[in-house]
């Protein structure tokens, strides 16, 4: 990425400030004045922090993309804030939801239209050189942030499992399973305690998402392992997740156990359960608003004024190309 593009320290959100994620609507949930309102509150009144132990990663290069005189937020303060259904529909609440998720042994299933189909384990996938991304995110409720990954791209996966000349799409699966505590009635495997079920959190699980292949090869999509050079913490999508910066932060699948590729579009939960808001694409652009509120600008966490969205969240220089005579409204 040229020097233009590098993420200035001021950009950085605040070690104080990464505790206000979404407020996902459920459906028919939540006016829009109930969720500002709740923005504010949770702005002004963050939750203590809960410490977080997890290990170092050890041999990750700065990539080209990252300032190196950038401080990283507070690992605490990162990992109290979170979106993660499959554990809470709250966000302060996934933290002790997901508390004794287990996330070793772990493996992710490499299937589909390729040559040498493999199951990686964890170690595995450690091994790959690991590199630091400091990338925007952008959420599609509104609001935005700076963040250190750590991780690699998603090429260096298929470089091994050699995808076929009719693969054209990329499907991803998180896990889901585990014992529910809410009674429910719902028989989940022993293995993940704290999941609830799709009937509380409102979406169907387990959660799936999918990318163009070539949208897959791009520099920019990693696969991240970790976040300010530790481990992912398991609420924000351990061991391994999805993180593609210029679209919107739900397409960025957490806690991934199988990646398949497919010459057909594959479906995508959001887009299963509300398609007139939520599109395959989901490339963040101002000129296209939600269809309950605009995304012309956004809110910056720590920030009580707006700024201007940025057209794929300041990364077009590197994307647009993907994008080249489609039509970016209609394709949302």
């Amino acid at each position: 990425m040229n020097d233009s593009k590098r993420i200035k320290e001021s950009e950085i959100t605040d070690e104080n400030t990464y505790l206000n994620r979404r407020n996902f609507i459920r459906a028919g949930l939540l006016a829009g004045t109930t969720v500002a309102s709740g923005l504010g509150y949770r702005l002004l009144n963050p939750p203590p922090p809960r410490p977080v132990e997890t290990a170092d990663i050890k041999g990750v290069t700065k990539s080209g993309n990252a300032s190196l005189t950038d401080e990283p937020n507070s690992l605490e303060e990162i990992a109290n804030y979170n979106n993660y259904y499959e554990f809470s529909t709250s966000k302060t609440g996934v933290a002790g939801a997901a508390e004794n998720f287990k996330t070793r042994p772990w493996t992710v299933s490499v299937d589909g239209l390729v040559r040498k189909p493999r199951v990686f384990g964890i170690e595995d996938i450690l091994k790959i050189d690991q590199e630091e991304r400091i990338y925007r995110f952008r959420c599609v409720e509104g609001w935005s942030m700076v963040i250190p990954w750590v991780g690699f791209p998603i090429k260096r996966i298929f470089d091994i499992v050699e995808p076929l000349g009719n693969a054209k799409y990329v499907a991803f699966q998180t896990f889901y399973g585990g014992s529910n505590p809410r009674g429910e009635g719902v028989d989940l495997p022993e293995g993940a305690n704290g999941m609830q079920s799709s009937l509380f959190a409102g979406i169907p699980f387990p959660y799936v998402e999918g990318l163009r292949l070539d949208e897959a090869l791009h520099p920019l999509a990693i696969l991240a392992t970790g976040i300010y050079g530790k481990v992912l913490p398991n609420q924000n999508g351990a061991p391994i997740r999805l993180v593609v910066p210029w679209k919107y932060g739900f397409k960025s699948i957490k806690s991934v156990v199988r990646i398949t590729l497919t010459s057909e579009q594959p479906p995508t939960t959001w887009s299963k359960a509300a398609p007139n808001e939520y599109g395959f694409y989901s490339n963040v652009n101002p000129e296209v608003d939600h269809p309950r509120w605009s995304q012309a600008t956004e809110r910056r966490i720590g920030e009580l004024s707006r700024r201007d969205t940025l057209m794929f969240n300041g990364y077009g220089e590197e994307v647009a190309g993907l994008y080249k005579g489609m039509d970016l409204k209609r394709e949302y």
